[in-house]
């Protein structure tokens, strides 16, 4: 297993997935969103694991004006707002190879272990 999760340290989201992590003594990578966010390479891959964009984007995100302006855009333009304007996501991202979630889904990481 080689997990990613993708958040930042204010996320409470994130934070409970790394405690999820932790406790099953599984080894995980840490990636701060507000240092590095997502290559164009891992938006693509966890695009497809998801199911698009609409299940990407955080709907209570602070940054509302992006995000209705992400909405309106065609869906070839969206992806580099999105890369331009990485608050909008739902956090946290977990990859795990192929796989991937967006927010915090235990269940699904279970049947990864």
């Amino acid at each position: 297993m080689n997990i990613q999760i993708f958040g930042t340290k204010k996320s409470s989201d994130t934070r409970k997935a790394e405690r999820f992590f932790k406790e099953r003594r599984i080894k995980f990578q840490s990636v701060d969103m507000k240092m590095k966010g997502l290559s164009k390479g891992e938006f693509r891959s966890v695009k497809q694991a998801v199911g698009g964009i609409d299940s990407m984007l955080d709907e209570n995100c602070k940054d509302q004006d992006t995000l209705a302006l992400i909405k309106y855009l065609r869906p070839e333009d969206q992806e580099e707002k999105i890369l331009e304007n990485q608050q909008v996501l739902k956090l946290p991202i977990v990859r795990n190879g192929r796989q991937a979630t967006v927010g915090y889904q235990p269940e699904v990481w279970k049947t990864w272990e």
